[in-house]
C-alpha cells in the first residue's frame, strides 16, 4: 500500500512538472507580446534573461556566452523553473476549486515567492522591489497565464 502511494505521488509530481513545462510556453509568448506595450524605458530584457545572465555572471561563465547562447540558456532555465514549480502545485490538485482558479492562485503565489522573497534574498537585481510597477504588472499577468494553463493541464493529467 505504501509503495503504491509513493508511486502515485511521484506520478502526480511528474504530471505537475509536465503541466508547468507546457504552461511556460504560453507564459513566454505573453511576456514577449506584452513587453512591447510597456513604456519605452521599461522595454528592456525580460526577467528570465536578466536572471539567467546574472546567474551566469556569478558562475563566471557569462563572458563565454554570446547572445544566442544566453537566450538558449534562458529558455532552458525558464522551462526548468516552470516545470519545478509545477511539481509543487501537485498537492493542491485535491483542493475542491476549479483548476483555473487553483492555478491562478498558485501562479500569483509563485510570482510573489520568487520576485518578492527568493530573488531579493539571494541579492538578484531582478526583484519585484526594484522593478517599475508596469513591469511587475506584466509579470503578475504572465504568472496568471502560466498558473491558469498549468492548473488546467495538471488537473487533466492527474485525473
Amino acid at each position: 500500500m505504501r509503495q503504491k502511494q509513493k508511486t502515485q505521488l511521484g506520478q502526480v509530481g511528474l504530471d505537475g512538472a509536465i503541466a508547468g513545462l507546457i504552461a511556460t510556453g504560453p507564459m513566454t509568448v505573453f511576456m514577449l507580446a506584452t513587453q512591447r506595450l510597456l513604456p519605452k524605458g521599461h522595454q528592456y530584457a525580460l526577467p528570465p534573461e536578466i536572471i539567467t545572465g546574472e546567474l551566469a555572471s556569478r558562475m563566471n561563465v557569462r563572458p563565454h556566452l554570446n547572445k544566442p547562447e544566453l537566450l538558449g540558456a534562458t529558455l532552458v532555465s525558464h522551462l526548468g523553473y516552470g516545470a519545478g514549480m509545477g511539481m509543487l502545485y501537485s498537492p493542491l490538485s485535491k483542493i475542491p476549486l476549479p483548476s483555473v482558479i487553483k492555478g491562478i492562485l498558485f501562479g500569483v503565489t509563485v510570482w510573489a515567492a520568487s520576485y518578492l522573497v527568493l530573488l531579493p534574498m539571494i541579492g538578484m537585481s531582478e526583484s519585484g522591489h526594484r522593478e517599475p510597477g508596469t513591469r511587475n504588472l506584466m509579470m503578475i499577468a504572465a504568472h496568471v497565464v502560466w498558473g491558469s494553463v498549468m492548473g488546467v493541464v495538471a488537473d487533466m493529467l492527474i485525473r
